[in-house]
């Protein structure tokens, strides 16, 4: 999920800074976003069916909030950023290719007023995402660098066939 949503972000500034290659860069980015939009519901579902482990007890309080809020945070841009991609290209009439002739039915009315509001909304919502992002790799460096805590040996291994995850 991380390399696809990095491909994703560079994708979408590379989109806006080059025109020779923008129509190449919105075939690869519209499909991406949606399979990011698939994975992000399937690992929801696996995250509710199977949570995290524990954070260890003698984590501040506030980390243990930032923790909660930036993973909340993560999640809701992950599901939201497709969407309201395929919102904006909906309410400007252009139509999501996924594949040959596989095309996804708009979510809105064709709107220009309302291509132009979700436009710059798209835009700021993945610089957040990048932001947060960085945030989080932050915070999993310091568990793993500083603290030594375990967070991040649980973060990038694969879990037990006894399901310690």
């Amino acid at each position: 999920m991380a390399g696809l949503i990095f491909a994703m972000l560079f994708i979408g500034v590379a989109m806006m800074t080059s025109l020779a290659h923008y129509h190449t860069l919105v075939a690869l980015h519209r499909p991406l976003g949606m399979g990011i939009l698939i994975l992000a519901v399937l690992r929801l579902l696996n995250r509710w069916r199977h949570p995290p482990p524990e954070l260890p007890l003698d984590l501040p309080g506030w980390q243990r909030r930032a923790a909660l809020v930036s993973h909340t945070l993560l999640y809701g841009l992950m599901l939201a950023l497709p969407l309201l991609g395929w919102a904006m290209l909906s309410a400007a009439g252009y139509p999501i290719g996924l594949a040959g002739s596989l095309v996804l039915p708009p979510i809105l009315p064709r709107d220009p007023s309302l291509y132009a509001w979700l436009r710059p909304l798209h835009t700021i919502l993945a610089y957040t995402l990048f932001g947060l992002i960085l945030a989080h790799l932050g915070a999993a460096l310091m568990h793993g660098l500083i603290r030594r805590d375990g967070v991040f040996s649980s973060m990038v291994t694969r879990p037990t066939a006894a399901g310690s995850r």
